[in-house]
């Protein structure tokens, strides 16, 4: 919602004054997608610092208890890292969405519009990213010896 609300300036404020209130989907299309691609990445770091099955995982290989400890104390970092951060996403989140609405208090509409577009794009948009893979696997298993496709189905996923 607060990606949403950091595009309306005063451009966007004019068009739903022109448009007379109305919601203008065709013109507030590349809002949602930026504000999406936004999302997408503070994701990407929030899911770094909050999941740490690899590096639990990588634990059991180790024999040496000095790395160990390291590792642990990694680990302990990273939540750490990861509650201070989000804790101050949600301030400025929750500060920036109250100013918002206050001032425009006529706009919540349209920012609720937008943020369930988002959200449903936000939903859609991982069920195609996860069928390139199991596409290319069902090839690959269809096909005898095809080890070429299930090894670059594998590459794509650890990008996507």
């Amino acid at each position: 919602m607060t990606a949403n609300a950091l595009f309306f300036n005063d451009s966007t404020m004019h068009k739903i004054y022109t448009d007379q209130g109305k919601f203008n989907l065709e013109y507030q299309i590349p809002q949602i997608v930026y504000s999406t691609l936004i999302v997408c990445g503070i994701n990407i770091l929030i899911n770094y610092l909050a999941l740490t099955e690899n590096d639990i995982i990588s634990l059991k290989s180790i024999q040496s208890p000095l790395i160990i400890k390291i590792k642990k104390r990694k680990i302990i970092y990273k939540v750490f890292i990861y509650f201070i951060i989000s804790f101050l996403f949600l301030l400025f989140f929750s500060f920036y969405l109250s100013c918002f609405c206050f001032i425009y208090e006529n706009t919540k509409f349209h920012l609720f519009k937008d943020t369930v577009i988002s959200f449903g794009l936000d939903l859609i948009y991982p069920l195609f990213l996860c069928l390139i893979p199991g596409i290319f696997r069902r090839c690959a298993l269809k096909k005898t010896g095809k080890n070429c496709l299930y090894k670059f189905s594998q590459i794509i996923q650890k990008f996507i």
